[in-house]
């Protein structure tokens, strides 16, 4: 079993910064990649951020130049550094991996996601 437990989340100011944490544990062999998603109220799901195992990254376009994901070299931990927040990033925050377990079967695993509220 494969659990992602993410943490960070909170209220801020427009233009401020948060950073995110998700860190993977259980029966892992590998992790192949991992990303943020987010959902506001009333929206679909959208991917903001991903990160292969080669280090390989992409970012939705309305986030590009504000956030940052980064990980440790086998992606059990990744982060979203997220610079001159804007109160349309205000969201659940959640990350998803897709994991090789110790069977070597593949899987995508989803954290239970963190609350960022962006407001004055």
């Amino acid at each position: 079993q494969v659990q992602l437990v993410e943490s960070g989340g909170g209220l801020v100011q427009p233009g401020g910064s948060l950073r995110l944490s998700c860190a993977a544990s259980g029966s892992i062999f590998s992790i192949n990649g991992m990303g943020w998603y987010r959902q506001a109220p009333g929206k679909q799901r959208e991917l903001v951020a991903h990160i292969i195992s080669s280090g390989s990254t992409n970012y939705a376009d309305s986030v590009k130049d504000r956030f940052t994901i980064s990980g440790d070299n086998a992606l059990n931990t990744v982060y979203l550094q997220m610079n001159s927040l804007k109160p349309e990033d205000t969201a659940v925050y959640s990350c998803n991996a897709q994991v090789v377990n110790t069977a070597r079967a593949l899987f995508e695993v989803w954290g239970q996601g963190t609350l960022v509220t962006v407001s004055s």
